[in-house]
């Protein structure tokens, strides 16, 4: 692990085997990019970053993978954007996909194959989410695969709810020549919603197991009823593959677990599979909101992987 100067901001660099992994872990603990060096020469970015003049505005960069908290997407309160509603009963504030992408992050440790950093809630997150725990994001690479684990102590007298996730934006297409029509993901779900513009979730027709990057219908889809715990993004004829694991074994995930698929546009350079504790909205409609009670933990692990041909 080696400290770099970047437009005026120190990152940390991580070079291990053929992937050289870039982080900001005061700022929101952003993971940057990943990228693969090939025995040729060639250079495949994994996860997306793009050039820019200057980080100072980090936090709106679509490239990483921001980290989601305490919630995902949109919060409603009584149809109102922009609100939750506490255990309380109290509505207050929440930003779209929580604070943390804003947040400043203490950086706990680092090592020759990751680190840890803790959220500093500022006022803004006080005002947000009014509870003392710890939230910590803990980082491990390898050399085609990299582990993340978000994790939420209670440090209160009663439950605190919570339903984060991750934003990956991984580049697509990854092979010159190719475009999203030669790539297809597989999410094994048995349910699927569109976020309504109240906040309601409005179920769909259960999509198919493998679908085409180019259609339009993968655009904002939330899976939900995971029949398997991995979900892969590959080309359609050869190649390698991203293979995204939820959790440390071969296991279903909780059946709330969400994956949200989303790009901006049909030219982004990148396309995003979201693994998420739970659908967006989740303090209101109560699906994949998950509870922690005081004095104790809980945590959610994906494992990024990149693997050779359409496995």
């Amino acid at each position: 692990m080696e400290t770099i100067n970047y437009q005026g901001e120190t990152l940390h660099k991580w070079i291990i085997g053929p992937s050289t992994f870039l982080a900001y872990p005061e700022k929101g603990a952003r993971l940057m990019n990943w990228n693969l060096s090939y025995a040729d020469g060639s250079v495949r970015d994994v996860i997306y970053w793009p050039e820019s003049d200057s980080l100072e505005d980090f936090s709106r960069i679509r490239g990483g993978n921001p980290i989601l908290f305490p919630f995902c997407g949109r919060s409603f309160a009584d149809g109102k954007i922009g609100f939750w509603i506490g255990p309380d009963g109290v509505r207050r504030p929440m930003p779209l996909h929580g604070f943390t992408m804003t947040g400043r992050f203490e950086l706990l440790e680092t090592n020759e194959h990751g680190f840890s950093a803790r959220l500093a809630p500022d006022a803004e997150a006080e005002a947000a989410y009014p509870f003392k725990y710890e939230f910590t994001v803990h980082y491990r690479f390898e050399a085609t695969v990299l582990y993340v684990e978000l994790r939420l102590k209670n440090q209160d007298t009663s439950p605190i709810p919570w339903s984060a996730g991750h934003h990956f934006y991984f580049t697509l297409p990854w092979t010159d020549g190719k475009a999203r029509k030669d790539y297809f993901v597989r999410i094994p779900a048995k349910e699927a919603f569109r976020h309504g513009s109240d906040g309601t979730l409005a179920p769909i027709s259960p999509p198919p197991l493998e679908t085409s990057i180019d259609s339009p219908d993968l655009v904002d889809r939330i899976h939900v009823h995971l029949k398997k715990n991995i979900l892969a993004l590959s080309e359609k004829t050869g190649g390698d593959s991203l293979v995204i694991r939820l959790g440390s074994d071969d296991r279903a995930p909780d059946p709330d677990i969400a994956v949200v698929t989303w790009t901006e546009s049909s030219d982004s350079p990148f396309y995003c599979l979201e693994p998420w504790m739970g659908p967006p909205n989740s303090p209101d409609h109560n699906i994949g909101l998950h509870w922690v009670e005081p004095g104790k933990a809980s945590s959610f692990l994906v494992e990024v992987a990149v693997a050779a041909g359409n496995e």
